[in-house]
Order: structure tokens, then sequence, then C-alpha cells
């Protein structure tokens, strides 16, 4: 086990305090391969964040029929959305690119910009250790989750602060806040949809909202994310001149048998065309970047669903990605939270609605 220590006073004499970012996001298998997906799940679906059932039930079945067969078709999904020509995952490259250029936004006021996964690699730990090993003294975790879950947000900040356990001379720590219905979030997902929408050769008769699942029960004891999505929702419609007959929400990826909040998206989007909706896209504003769970999921399950069903056009609207409104995004967020920290930091640098 390496351990890594800095002499906050030595390093105080020899250079000015220093500030980085870590922005952090679920994580991704290193190939699509049996062993490689097999191994990401453990360590996705042993976290006690994601699974709340005691380990006692859980495990048994975790380590029998789950990682039993859920790799095999867990991996030819990834399979089917891998970036074949970097050999690695859509969400690892746009991640990548984002931290890459949101620290060419701030290289000026010398701030470093590292990135991790809460599962697979690169690692958290990985990256707040490089940041510190960069001299930073002050560090700002950002997970890459507009919405607040226990599930989302709260497992990555966890997982920094294990690795801070081990520190012995800690850098100082703040955490980005979710950001449902920032303005700049807004304005973001705003343009995206008008974009995409002026290149198709069809005119949506619904644009459906579909965010990641989560169960009814963690709602009830108390997780906000639900509330957060309504939040997204209801600032999208305002901002886009929708109500909620034309951009109606969803929740997709449900797992398990207990009930998920709902309506359920694959259900939903099915029983569309025997109502007249032929032609509809999708969104998922919980999500930063696309991953398995949009261009798979929703992009290749239900998309082929949709014209089983007798649909005739599902388009899928990309995430943010790593375009530019996505590293204004970053950028504005990011100056906020570092208020006090930096100089002229935390004022907005993207516009307040969509343009």
């Amino acid at each position: 086990m390496t351990f890594i220590t800095v002499n906050r006073a030595a390093r105080h004499e020899n250079a000015p305090s220093r500030t980085g970012v870590l922005l952090s996001n679920l994580g991704t298998p290193d190939g699509t391969g049996y062993g490689a997906v097999r191994r990401y799940l453990a360590e996705f679906l042993s976290d006690r964040r994601i699974i709340e059932a005691s380990p006692l039930i859980w495990k048994p079945i975790l380590y029998g029929p789950v990682l039993t067969f859920r790799p095999r078709k867990s991996g030819e999904a990834y399979h089917r959305i891998w970036h074949h020509d970097r050999d690695e995952s859509p969400l690892r490259t746009y991640t990548r690119e984002q931290a890459e250029q949101l620290g060419t936004r701030l290289a000026a006021d010398d701030v470093p910009v590292a990135w991790g996964m809460r599962y697979g690699q690169p690692s958290i730990k990985q990256a707040l250790h490089d940041l510190v090993a960069q001299g930073c003294d002050r560090i700002l975790l950002a997970p890459l989750y507009p919405q607040y879950s226990a599930t989302t947000t709260a497992t990555a900040n966890d997982q920094a602060f294990r690795v801070l356990m081990r520190m012995r001379n800690q850098p100082a720590i703040r955490t980005l806040p979710p950001f449902p219905d920032h303005p700049a979030y807004i304005a973001a997902l705003g343009r995206s949809i008008s974009a995409r929408l002026a290149t198709l050769d069809f005119k949506p008769q619904m644009i459906v909202a579909s965010f990641h699942g989560l169960p009814k029960i963690y709602v009830e004891k108390g997780d906000t994310y639900a509330a957060d999505c309504q939040r997204t929702i209801a600032a999208l419609r305002r901002a886009m001149g929708y109500d909620e007959q034309m951009m109606p929400l969803t929740f997709q990826s449900r797992f398990g048998p207990a009930k998920w909040l709902e309506p359920y998206t694959a259900p939903f989007i099915e029983s569309l065309p025997a109502r007249g909706i032929e032609r509809i896209a999708v969104i998922t504003p919980g999500f930063i970047s696309d991953c398995i769970e949009t261009l798979d999921e929703i992009g290749n399950e239900a998309g082929d669903a949709f014209v089983k069903a007798g649909g005739k056009e599902l388009a899928l609207i990309p995430c943010l990605n790593d375009s530019p409104d996505a590293i204004d995004l970053l950028e504005t967020l990011v100056r906020q939270e570092l208020g006090g920290w930096l100089p002229h930091a935390g004022t907005d640098t993207a516009p307040a609605t969509p343009g």
C-alpha cells in the first residue's frame, strides 16, 4: 500500500497555495469481455449505496446468478456502443475530454483538473493523489450528476473521503452541489435539443425525457433524486415552451423486483404508437455524457421496441458530452464553487436561457 504524504509547511515555503478540481463519473469496464465486465459489475453492485439490501441476502445473489449471467449480456451491450478505435467506452472518452478542456479553460488560474471514476479505472483515488502530488492543498470534488442521489453524488464523494482518511496532510475540500435547474444547465440542454431537432427530417410528436430510475424505497427514505428530476424537467419545459404532454418525464434502467420510480420509460415508449404517436425524440437529462444507458438502452433497445410496436422514427438527442456547451457549463459551475479560493471566481460565464 502506497501512502502519499505532503509536507504542507515545506510546500508553502516554496510555492503558493494551489487549487485543483476533480471531476468524477460513474465508471466503466476496461473492456467488453466477460472478465472485464464481471469485475466492473462486482465493484458496482457491491456498493451499499447502490444495493441497500443486507449483504447476507444480496451477496449470494450477486456472486451467484447475477455475476454468472449478467456480464455476458452487459458485455454485448457495451460492445455495441464501444469506441473501438480508442478501445474504451464513450463515458471514459467524454469524461477525459471534459477534464482536459476544462483544464485548458482554468490553466490561466493555475488550476489543474483531474478525472476519476467511482467504479473502474482511472479511480477517484488516483485522481485525488495526482492533484495532491501537483501541490493542490484545496480541491473541489465535482461529481458529474445534475440531480442528487445517494447512489451517485454521495457515493462518489464517499470514495474521495475514504482516500482522504488515509492522508496525514489533507487538502481542504469542497463538493459541487447538484445542479438540476441551474440556468446554465437548462440553457445548455435547450441549445442541444434545438440543434439536434434542426437536423432531423421529421418533426417529433413528443420529446420523451428519460431519467435513470431509482427504487421508490430510496426516495421514501429521503433521497431527493425524484424531486431533482422534477426540477430539471419543469425548468426545461418552461425554457422551451413545452407542456407535460409534449415533454413527459419517465424513468429507465430498472433492476430487480422492487418498485422503481414511474412511469417506466420502455413500456411508456412502446405504448405510444397505439395512441397515434409514431415519431418521437428522447432526451436523457440525467446524464452529462452518453453511456450504455443512453446509447444502448435508449438508442438501440428502446428504439427497436418502439419500431416493433408500430413506431416510425425515434431520434436520440445526444448528451452534452464534450461539446462547447458542456465545457461552458462545467466552467460556470466550477468557478462559482471556487469563490474565495480564486480571484474573480464565483460568477456565471454562460447565458441563462437557450439560444
